[in-house]
């Protein structure tokens, strides 16, 4: 389907995105995309390093569980 395109398909494509949106538009939506994606690398990170959840605990058994049971 894209095997036709070549550069000057992609300036027409660019030139037709600065007319829609606006030259000004568009450093807001970088910083905009920007944030968004630096906000998902944190929570990405966070997620890895977070304890287990308090459910995931509580069907462990414990110390006093065992010596209930004997």
């Amino acid at each position: 389907m894209f095997a036709n395109l070549n550069g000057w398909h992609a300036l027409i494509v660019v030139v037709v995105i600065l007319l829609l949106f606006g030259a000004p538009k568009i450093p807001a939506l970088a910083r905009s995309l920007g944030q968004s994606m630096r906000i998902l690398k944190t929570e990405i990170r966070d997620e890895g390093e977070k304890p287990a959840s308090p459910q995931a605990t509580a069907a462990q058994p414990t110390a006093r569980d065992a010596d209930a049971a004997a």
